[in-house]
C-alpha cells in the first residue's frame, strides 16, 4: 500500500515553504511579539475603497467579470501607466494580487531549461515560480551593497537566458534601481534579446526626493517594450488580503498570461475591483511619509550595531548579522526575545543578513531595534 506521500508530484515537494510563512505562523502563537517578519502594511484600507467595495457587493458586482478584468479599471490603469512611461504600455491584465501576476507571467513565457537571471537577495517567490515552469534560477550575487553590477549579469547570461527579473524598490533590501541602472538593465535586455519583468509592487514607496519633487520611480518600460510591468494595491492600498494586482505589457504575451488565468485563478475577486478603481483616486502620499519617517528612524537606530545600506523603498531593511554569527542564528537569538525577524537565507544564497519589516508602529520600531542593538552586543 501507498503511503500518502508517494502520490506528491516531484513538483510540490522541489519547493521549500516559505520561511517567512513559517515565522508568520509562529508569530500567531506568541503573546504580543515584536512582528518584523511580514510585509503587512500597519495602515487600514482607505475608507473610500471600503465603501466603493460594499457599495459593489449590494449592487450585485459578485460574479465572474471578464477573465482579463473589468474594463473599467483595465482603462484607467493603461491610461494612467501610458501616461507615466511616456507610451502605450500595451494590454492590462488584472491579476489575483503581484504573485499571480509572477505566476502567470513565468508559466507563460518560460519553457523547461529556459534560464531567467535575478538579483540576489531576491524576492523568495521567484526561485520557486521558476521551479514550478521547470525553469532555472540564476541567482546573481549583488553584495555588499546590494545594486545592479552590469558586468556581473552579463556574465550569467548563457544561451538559454530568456529573460531578466528585475525588482525596484527591492524586497528585501529596499534598494531602489538609479536610472542609470535601469538604463545598463535595458541595455542587457536590448544586446541579448530578453525579455524584462520589472515587479514594481513597492512603487509609490519611495523616499529620496528629487530636488525637493516627489520622486518617480526608473521604470524599464520607459525604454524598453518588451517589459512586463507587474503593480497591485496590496501594498500602496494596504489590500493585502483583496488579492488585487495588475500586469501591462505587449499583446502577445499579455494574452497568454489571460488566457492561463481562465484556467487557474479565473478572474480577480469581483466587487474589489471596482473598489480598487475608487482608490486609485485617494491619494496615499500621507502613508508614505509616515513610512519614510520609519525608514529614517529603523536606519538611525540600527546603523549604531550594524553594517547596513540604507533603504531608498519599500519598508525592509536588511542588515547584515553581527559578527561570529550566522544570521540564522542571530535570529533564533532575536525569536528568544521576542523579536520576529526572518534570517536572509530565505531571500539569498547566502546566510549572513536578516530582514526587518518596519510596516509597525513607531513604538515597536523602536523597541524592537533596541533589542537588536543589544543582543548585538
Amino acid at each position: 500500500m501507498r503511503d500518502p506521500r508517494d502520490y506528491i508530484s516531484a513538483r510540490a515537494t522541489a519547493v521549500d515553504a516559505s520561511g517567512i510563512r513559517k515565522v508568520f505562523d509562529l508569530a500567531a502563537k506568541m503573546k504580543d511579539p515584536i512582528n518584523f517578519s511580514i510585509g503587512l502594511p500597519d495602515f487600514d484600507v482607505p475608507q473610500t475603497a471600503k465603501l466603493a467595495a460594499i457599495e459593489a457587493i449590494e449592487s450585485g458586482h459578485n460574479r465572474y467579470t471578464q477573465t482579463q478584468g473589468i474594463a473599467p479599471l483595465r482603462e484607467r490603469l493603461r491610461r494612467d501607466l501610458s501616461a507615466e512611461v511616456g507610451r502605450d504600455v500595451g494590454e492590462v491584465l488584472i491579476t489575483s494580487g503581484v504573485s499571480g501576476g509572477l505566476f502567470l507571467a513565468i508559466l507563460s513565457v518560460i519553457n523547461p531549461g529556459d534560464e531567467a537571471i535575478f538579483l540576489d537577495p531576491y524576492f523568495v517567490m521567484y526561485k520557486h515560480l521558476l521551479t514550478l515552469a521547470g525553469g532555472k534560477s540564476v541567482a546573481v550575487d549583488s553584495y555588499p551593497d546590494f545594486r545592479f553590477h552590469a558586468d556581473r549579469v552579463e556574465r550569467a547570461i548563457t544561451p538559454r537566458t530568456k529573460m531578466l527579473m528585475l525588482n525596484s524598490p527591492s524586497n528585501p533590501t529596499g534598494v531602489v534601481m538609479s536610472q542609470q541602472e535601469v538604463n545598463q538593465a535595458v541595455e542587457l535586455a536590448r544586446k541579448h534579446d530578453l525579455l524584462l519583468l520589472s515587479d514594481e509592487i513597492y512603487e509609490p514607496f519611495l523616499y529620496d526626493d528629487e530636488g525637493g519633487k516627489k520622486p518617480t520611480l526608473a521604470s524599464p518600460a520607459r525604454l524598453y517594450d518588451k517589459t512586463i510591468i507587474l503593480r497591485g494595491f496590496s501594498k500602496s492600498h494596504a489590500m493585502t488580503g483583496w488579492r488585487l494586482g495588475y500586469a501591462a505589457g505587449p499583446e502577445a504575451i499579455l494574452s497568454q498570461m489571460t488566457k492561463l488565468q481562465q484556467y487557474t485563478f479565473v478572474c480577480a475577486p469581483s466587487p474589489l475591483q471596482y473598489a480598487a478603481l475608487k482608490a486609485l483616486d485617494v491619494s496615499m502620499d500621507q502613508a508614505v511619509a509616515d513610512y519614510r519617517r520609519k525608514r529614517d528612524l529603523v536606519f538611525n537606530l540600527l546603523s549604531r550595531k550594524f553594517e547596513v545600506v540604507k533603504p531608498q523603498g519599500a519598508f525592509y531593511v536588511f542588515p547584515k548579522a553581527p559578527a561570529g554569527k550566522t544570521a540564522s542564528q542571530f535570529v533564533a537569538q532575536a525569536i528568544e526575545n521576542n523579536v520576529l525577524i526572518i534570517p536572509g537565507n530565505v531571500f539569498s544564497e547566502r546566510d549572513t543578513h536578516f530582514r526587518i519589516s518596519y510596516a509597525t508602529t513607531d513604538q515597536k520600531v523602536q523597541e524592537g531595534c533596541e533589542i537588536l542593538n543589544r543582543l548585538a552586543g
